[in-house]
């Protein structure tokens, strides 16, 4: 408890943090693998659109639009060209539901935002479209809480150190608070700052990473045990 006494600015993740969002993404997997039934068994066509997702990344980076056109893309490769128009008509409708569901707040996060306002520099540090992102945060309706909002097209340490230089944050006094250890805990808590790890029910498999031992970090059941961790009181 004592370490988090020195904090001063607590960044929070968006996406499975804030907000559901991998759920979505895991329905839509499973209406594409319904959709390509006819060309190749579902736990291959899993196994090809991870594939395909990755060597796409640089170039599409992440959110619905860039998993849009991988499915797309992996509809016509696993069909050899031959998925009908129909088809295509239905994973583009899949991605456009993927982008304009409502968003879901997680429990307890309007109510832990209200206790730290005022007492915290907060931020959002989120990655993926920007477009994308900007938009749920709108439909969120948590704008207001938030000192500065960073969106990322990815999260390594360079990042963090930028966004660090840029908004002059020291390390030992900023909290990074997020359910992906690979992108919100390790590069922060590497570059001499805190992490709250929050796990989602549900990881994408690409922010799945194995711990180094020597890295500390804290890890919460729910987001809105972070105030109890902070010693915050009603």
């Amino acid at each position: 408890m004592e370490k988090l006494k020195s904090v001063k600015v607590i960044a929070f993740d968006a996406d499975d943090t804030l907000w559901v969002n991998e759920p979505y993404f895991r329905v839509a997997e499973q209406q594409f693998c319904e959709l390509m039934a006819e060309f190749m068994p579902a736990e291959k066509v899993n196994k090809e659109l991870y594939k395909i997702e990755m060597q796409n990344m640089e170039l599409y980076g992440y959110g619905a639009k860039a998993f849009t056109l991988s499915l797309v893309e992996a509809a016509l490769k696993f069909s050899n060209g031959k998925v009908a128009q129909e088809k295509i008509e239905r994973i583009l409708s899949i991605g456009r539901y993927i982008l304009d569901h409502p968003v879901e707040l997680l429990d307890d996060v309007k109510e832990l935002l209200d206790k730290l306002k005022g007492c915290y520099r907060l931020l959002v540090v989120t990655k993926g479209d920007l477009l994308e992102q900007e938009r749920k945060l709108v439909k969120s309706g948590l704008v207001s809480y938030f000192d500065h909002i960073e969106i990322f097209s990815d999260k390594k340490e360079d990042n963090y150190k930028r966004l660090f230089d840029y908004l002059d944050i020291r390390p030992d006094e900023f909290l990074m608070v997020g359910n992906s250890l690979k992108s919100d805990i390790l590069p922060v808590v590497s570059l001499g700052g805190k992490g709250v790890y929050v796990p989602f029910h549900t990881t994408w498999l690409h922010e799945v990473v194995e711990v180094e031992p020597s890295l500390k970090f804290y890890e919460l059941g729910r987001v809105g045990q972070l105030a109890q961790l902070l010693d915050i009181s009603e």
